[in-house]
């Protein structure tokens, strides 16, 4: 029999679990609840974007202005793998309050705030909690619906925030325009409110829970090193230079701590991220290829608008429309996959036709942007884009969650979101200095004129758009090769996670909750050692 405090005990049930499936009426009313959640996580992402103007224009603090982006990304991101530990040891609904309530708090301070650097902390406040929306409303699904016929709802939370970070632009521009920016804080109030009596009314079932023990030094020193690692990300290369005292001291202290929290996690009965997680060929895979993913697209997807407007000349009020067809793409393979995984109960094939798709679709992207073809090509090649990225997503979270024992799902479902997040936050920051370095070493070759370089490469777009208007074709000819560097680099990343998926273990899909809830092949669950 194993200890108590071991990564392989079997949880304490606080109270019996109904020994009946929840019915379809039970999961469809706790979804609608999660649905409102994940609205306000997703919309939260983009909604602030088109405000920024206006808050500058009312606060001031311009130099500072990134901090209000950054702060969501520093919180957030950090605090996922915590609010999955959590909810294995307390259970998901506390902790889902919990998220819920720093995240209007933080947003009611936030609409109240009269300087930036109110604003900046309270947005930190508000995305500390919107962090944990995301993994625990995927962990809540999973305890509710078996990981065979999880797929539907799945592909649903990952084709809402497509769905939400389409709008959310809209959504905030709107409600700037005939309120006030205060207001894109305001109105998470109500929609919260709601949320919060729908969940409680709906969920209702009890959760597992484990020996309530918080690693305190644990978390202290695992937040301290994600935070330093997302600050280089962030601001390397923008705010602080590469070669900066800041961007040394910030890579320092995170490689400080990420040592001491290994040695820490060693000797703790119950690490706020097992070490033991790691150990699974299945996570390893899935967190590396999910991360590769998101680098690629994100990195590549972010210059879609400075291409849009800069190269083709497209006004802005049009470049935004031009980039849904990436997010329908995910929209639609995202419901259909859900009903292929009901099917066929395998999840790799679709995962490995995904990256397929995605691999080729970033190919004739780059070839389109650097021979400066028309939209008929480019927006197609979008749309493929978005149909493989939705059958990787909920597919990743379906294999990991299935090969998790129920005690460690909620940390490795959010673990597992916080290695896309990073993924994504790498591929920005390294789509930003590839694009960079292109632009000064072609305008070398190509003994383009350089006058006003640095401010191409380092301005906002509004500004880039107006100074190429008057440039020479030759300089936006570079600016286009430029670009399209960049979408090459994400065909090497898309192909390596390509060859990663086919080491990924396919298991047979759980059908029922007995056999869910208790998985017993090894420590971690099913998914196996490597």
């Amino acid at each position: 029999m194993t200890k108590p405090n071991s990564f392989v005990s079997v949880p304490k049930i606080e109270a019996a679990l109904p020994g009946a499936e929840p019915s379809e009426q039970e999961v469809r009313a706790v979804f609608y609840g999660l649905i409102i959640v994940l609205s306000l996580a997703a919309i939260d992402q983009s909604v602030v974007a088109t405000a920024l103007p206006r808050i500058v224009q009312e606060l001031g603090g311009l130099n500072h202005l990134s901090w209000v982006v950054t702060a969501y990304v520093l919180a957030s991101t950090s605090a996922m793998p915590l609010y999955g530990k959590l909810s294995d040891q307390y259970g998901r609904k506390p902790v889902l309050y919990g998220a819920i309530l720093i995240f209007l708090i933080g947003s009611a301070f936030s609409g109240l705030a009269r300087s930036l650097l109110a604003l900046i902390l309270f947005r930190a406040l508000q995305d500390l909690g919107a962090g944990g929306l995301l993994p625990l409303a995927q962990t809540i699904i999973g305890d509710l619906v078996p990981p065979a016929r999880r797929g539907r709802r799945q592909g649903q939370i990952v084709a809402v925030f497509a769905v939400c970070s389409v709008i959310g632009p809209l959504v905030g521009g709107v409600i700037t325009e005939l309120l006030s920016w205060h207001w894109i804080f305001y109105i998470n109030l109500p929609v919260g409110a709601v949320a919060f009596i729908v969940i409680a009314r709906a969920l209702r079932r009890p959760h597992p829970t484990r020996a309530r023990r918080i690693d305190y030094l644990g978390a202290l020193l695992l937040t301290a090193g994600i935070t330093g690692f997302l600050l280089v990300l962030t601001l390397g290369g923008t705010e602080w230079p590469w070669l900066s005292p800041e961007i040394g001291f910030a890579a320092g202290a995170a490689l400080l701590c990420t040592a001491l929290y290994t040695l820490h996690a060693r000797n703790t009965p119950e690490p706020v991220l097992p070490p033991e997680l790691f150990q699974s060929r299945l996570f390893g895979v899935a967190a590396t290829v999910l991360a590769l993913t998101f680098m690629g697209m994100l990195g590549a997807s972010v210059f879609f608008p400075l291409f849009f407007q800069v190269v083709m000349g497209i006004r802005p009020s049009y470049s935004g429309f031009l980039t849904g067809p990436l997010m329908i793409g995910v929209v639609v393979s995202s419901i259909v996959n859900g009903r292929l995984l009901l099917r066929s109960g395998r999840y790799k094939p679709a995962q490995i036709m995904g990256l397929l798709i995605a691999t080729a679709s970033f190919a004739v992207l780059s070839w389109a942007l650097a021979t400066a073809r028309s939209l008929f090509v480019i927006e197609p090649a979008m749309f493929a884009v978005g149909l493989g990225l939705g059958l990787v997503t909920p597919n990743m979270t379906i294999a990991v969650q299935n090969g998790l024992a129920l005690a460690h799902r909620g940390v490795g479902t959010a673990t597992l979101a916080f290695f896309r997040s990073l993924g994504g936050l790498v591929g920005v920051a390294g789509a930003g200095a590839i694009f960079s370095w292109q632009m000064q070493r072609l305008t070398q070759i190509t003994e383009t004129p350089r006058t006003g370089l640095r401010a191409l490469t380092h301005t906002n777009l509004p500004m880039a758009t107006h100074m190429l208007s008057k440039a020479p074709t030759a300089l936006i000819a570079v600016y286009r090769h430029a670009i399209a560097s960049i979408f090459t680099t994400g065909v090497g990343i898309m192909g390596m996670a390509l060859i990663l998926i086919f080491f990924l273990p396919e298991l047979p899909l759980v059908a029922d909750h007995a056999e869910d809830r208790f998985p017993s092949a090894t420590s971690f669950g099913r998914g196996g050692s490597r």
